[in-house]
């Protein structure tokens, strides 16, 4: 697997992300992120999603694989709309938030700026 659809640089970490990332969560935004939620997302730079997300492919974080188990059914019209979509990293395969893609249970690499993101099938 290392066929890379989509691949965004992160230019801000919130200031309170990481206490989102111990809840095993990460907030994306592109730099349309909403004032009120700057603070939880990680900011990018990735223009629309071209290609859907889908169970079985993989975000890459920091060159760190993690296997997709379950893409909610608006998560891929807010990765085109807004750059955005919530990814739970807790092992599930199901979520009731249509906006949630939920990854294997791995610990979160440390995000910073300028850090690459990418999802790959």
């Amino acid at each position: 697997m290392s066929n890379s659809f989509y691949e965004v640089k992160v230019v801000e970490v919130g200031e309170d992300a990481p206490l989102m990332f111990e809840e095993k969560m990460m907030i994306l935004f592109n730099d349309t992120v909403p004032a009120d939620l700057k603070s939880i997302s990680v900011v990018h730079d990735g223009d629309s999603l071209t290609q859907d997300i889908k169970a079985g492919d993989e975000m890459v974080i920091n060159d760190e694989p993690f296997k997709i188990l379950f893409v909610g059914d608006k998560a891929n019209e807010t990765m085109k709309e807004l750059g955005h979509a919530t990814f739970n990293f807790n092992g599930d395969s199901h979520s009731e938030l249509p906006g949630t893609v939920c990854l294997e249970q791995k610990q979160i690499p440390e995000v910073n700026e300028k850090m690459i993101i990418s999802f790959r099938r």
